[in-house]
């Protein structure tokens, strides 16, 4: 595979939405350049629109671009609304159209509203960790579940 910019990266952020247990996953369109009919997690990337035009944090800078790009996508993915937004870990991987993709991920708990989907994604379940198992995830997104599970398990003294 060719990647056809070796020093430019798409960001993606994902959120690891927590709620009664449960955690939300979303089967991807089978129009999607990256993971195509597959169980994953809800998210996207960040565009500078998510900061360029906003009073900037500093007089240099922005501050929490990504946790904002990320509630972003989560209501227009899924109209749900998240909180606690919290840093899990990092990954890197090359899209099949040869774009590197640096993609951090998040676990948050659920705020409020209902799902409904746009038309990046075609269902959608609320699982725990079992029923986690039981659909064609995309790697390593059940081992992420698990490491916010067991994090927020801790921090809830479960």
């Amino acid at each position: 595979m060719e990647i056809k910019d070796k020093k430019l990266h798409r960001v993606v952020s994902t959120a690891i939405i927590h709620k009664d247990g449960k955690y939300l996953i979303v089967l991807r369109s089978p129009k999607k350049k990256a993971f195509p009919n597959r169980w994953t997690l809800p998210g996207g990337g960040l565009e500078t629109d998510d900061y360029i035009g906003k009073p900037k944090t500093t007089i240099d800078a922005w501050y929490y671009v990504v946790e904002d790009s990320l509630r972003r996508e989560v209501k227009e993915e899924t109209n749900l609304e998240v909180d606690n937004i919290t840093y899990l870990l990092s990954l890197s991987f090359i899209r099949t159209d040869g774009i590197p993709v640096c993609c951090l991920s998040y676990f948050c708990d659920y705020k409020s509203g209902e799902v409904k989907l746009d038309d990046e994604n075609i269902d959608y379940k609320w699982v725990d960790l079992e029923e986690a198992n039981n659909y064609d995830l995309v790697e390593g997104i059940l081992e992420e579940i698990q490491m916010a599970d067991k994090i927020i398990k801790k921090n809830k003294n479960i």
